[in-house]
């Protein structure tokens, strides 16, 4: 391994003790080692970037929207329910999706609703099969707003790719994708 090793932390052992014993009782071959802890810190930052909402707090920074982050992950998260975005079809985007979309409790997730509402991002309307259920749909300006973010980060996502060649943004998005479908399967197995 290229990267000092931290001191023996819990039970003598280290996060690459760990890290080690799984690889060798995989069928990973072993030479792949220092590729899966580089992948693995390379995963990790992308998570924080992804945790701390860096994009969209850029985004939020640039305009008068008035709006926390978590409070526009609540609209992008009406919008992905509704649209069936990751997930296998469209839902009704309730209250109760946006918590469990977001994996936050429900108190939280009628606060950022009721903030979006009271700003017009979003409105509640009648659900059609059950007219005493509400749901949630984004407004004209909720929209707006949507699209000016959509602008804002493939104009950025864009320049990450353009010295890459075009065999090199398949194979990613291929090889992304696949490890993605199997995390997701992994959570779902609950192993």
């Amino acid at each position: 391994m290229t990267e000092p090793r931290p001191k023996k932390n819990f039970r003598g052992k280290t996060y690459f003790d760990v890290f080690e014993e799984n690889l060798r009782a995989s069928r990973v071959p072993s030479g792949a080692a220092d590729a899966l802890l580089s992948l693995d810190m390379t995963l990790f930052q992308l998570m924080r970037h992804t945790v701390k909402a860096d994009l969209v707090v850029a985004f939020l920074k640039q305009g008068n929207t008035g709006l926390e982050p978590a409070v526009f992950q609540g609209l992008a998260a009406v919008l992905r329910i509704g649209n069936g975005v990751g997930r296998p079809a469209p839902g009704e985007p309730t209250v109760g999706a946006v918590a469990e979309e977001l994996n936050i409790d429900p108190s939280r997730a009628s606060r950022i609703t009721a903030a979006l509402i009271e700003q017009g991002y979003i409105r509640r309307v009648a659900a059609q099969k059950d007219g005493r259920k509400s749901l949630l749909e984004v407004t004209e300006t909720g929209w707006e707003l949507l699209f000016d973010f959509f602008q804002f980060k493939w104009l950025r996502m864009v320049r990450i790719f353009e010295d890459w060649s075009e065999e090199e943004i398949v194979t990613f998005s291929r090889l992304l994708g696949r490890y993605g479908s199997q995390i997701a399967n992994l959570g779902s197995e609950g192993t």
